[in-house]
């Protein structure tokens, strides 16, 4: 019985530095990615969002992939594209310093409704959504959900398709069991994070190298926080629930665009994910030697692709011309 005491106590003690150690590594990440724009509430949580340029010129609305937030595209993309159009990129519900109450608002349709929300309280509608990875399966719910507010689709390296499997680097996230996923996320999860980074960027950005300053300028280190890995988890587990009825509707599929990839992406397979999508409409393109973080990698030809897409819709939404 000493045995099992002493055991249990070890144990215990185990855990309640582990979630020591994660508050602390919590606020490091807040103070190394403050909070840089506003909030705005939602039914279920709020968006947090920044916007850069014009707001009458062509809205562009910019949506992060799986454990992301809005600074992938403050990065460098954003800034790009400011002069010409009027930019917002949103933390997806959950993510970054948006919130989400629980998770069955991890599920693609209620992503895509609270960012649709947002969008219908800035008074935006007729939107080019931009969404990368796990945001471009965002980005197609909204346009299933709502054609009419969505002017153009400009999906870098989407999700599409119902996974195989979950790609190897976010095994770990796929926690079904709710109580068992908090207390990871509050304890063990986020120190073997910051320990397992190198690896974890490596894989991601595969065959790239991970860019030095991804955890400040890139907002890296918001990821180690306790509700970071919680909603990639609820992410992981609902966007796998509600994509194949997604896929189903890709049918009734109505507005234009177009998706680029990185031919040699090691987290979304281009062919799996990219082709598919031609029979509903929508242009494959892919850039050569590169891998997932195009955003990041290749902002100029990103920023390029978007002006395509951007630019050919807004001609053929005219009446009486046609784009070529």
């Amino acid at each position: 019985m000493t045995t099992i005491l002493v055991i249990a106590l070890l144990v215990g003690i185990f855990f309640v530095g582990m979630n020591l150690w994660t508050r602390r590594l919590t606020q490091q990440g807040l103070e190394r990615v403050p909070q840089l724009g506003q909030i705005v509430p939602v039914r279920g949580g709020t968006i947090h969002f920044v916007e850069k340029g014009d707001p009458t010129k062509q809205t562009i609305v910019m949506i992060h992939g799986l454990a992301g937030q809005l600074q992938h595209f403050t990065y460098a993309l954003m800034d790009l594209l400011a002069d010409d159009y009027h930019v917002i990129a949103v933390d997806r519900p959950g993510c970054g310093y948006s919130t989400r109450d629980g998770a069955d608002l991890g599920r693609l349709p209620e992503q895509a409704r609270m960012i649709q929300e947002f969008l219908d309280a800035k008074g935006i509608s007729n939107a080019v959504l931009v969404g990368h990875s796990l945001g471009g399966a965002v980005s197609l719910a909204m346009a299933l959900q709502h054609p009419e507010k969505t002017r153009a689709l400009a999906l870098l390296a989407p999700l599409t398709q119902k996974l195989p499997a979950t790609p190897q680097v976010f095994k770990p996230l796929e926690i079904r069991t709710e109580w068992l996923r908090n207390f990871i996320g509050n304890t063990i999860a986020v120190p073997i994070s910051a320990k397992t980074a190198p690896h974890t960027l490596g894989a991601v950005f595969d065959p790239e190298p991970a860019p030095d300053d991804f955890l400040d300028r890139a907002g890296g280190a918001l990821g180690l926080r306790p509700s970071a890995f919680i909603t990639a988890s609820q992410d992981v587990v609902g966007v796998d629930e509600s994509i194949e009825k997604q896929v189903s509707r890709y049918t009734d599929l109505s507005v234009p665009g177009g998706i680029l990839y990185g031919s040699r992406d090691a987290i979304l397979s281009p062919a799996a994910n990219g082709a598919p999508m031609m029979q509903f409409g929508l242009s494959d393109e892919q850039i050569e030697g590169l891998g997932h973080m195009i955003l990041i990698t290749a902002p100029d030809a990103c920023a390029a692709f978007i002006r395509r897409i951007a630019d050919t819709t807004e001609v053929s939404a005219q009446p009486g011309i046609q784009a070529d």
